[in-house]
C-alpha cells in the first residue's frame, strides 16, 4: 500500500507499514508505544492480505525483571 499524498489521515495499517520500511522491523510494544495500534497481528494479517510479503520471528529479549521472554517480530519480506 503506498501511502498517496491526500488530507486523509494514516490507517494503522499505513502506520504499521511505513514503520517497518523505515525501521525494518515491528514488535507489538513498539506498535503500542510508538504508533498507539493495540492489535499489531490483526493490522499484520490485514497488511498479508492485501498482498504485503511480511514475515516474522521469534525474539527473546529481557523483561522489567530481567526474566529472557520470546516476543514476535514482524518484518518486510524480501
Amino acid at each position: 500500500r503506498d501511502v498517496l499524498v491526500t488530507n486523509k489521515r494514516p490507517t494503522q495499517c499505513d502506520k504499521v507499514l511505513g514503520y517497518m520500511r523505515t525501521f525494518g522491523s515491528i514488535t507489538q510494544y513498539q506498535a503500542l508505544m510508538d504508533l498507539g495500534v493495540m492489535r499489531l497481528a490483526s493490522r499484520i494479517s490485514e497488511l498479508r492480505k492485501e498482498g504485503h510479503n511480511i514475515s516474522d520471528k521469534m525474539i527473546c529479549v529481557k523483561n522489567r525483571f530481567e526474566e529472557k521472554v520470546y516476543i514476535k517480530e514482524y518484518y518486510l519480506g524480501e
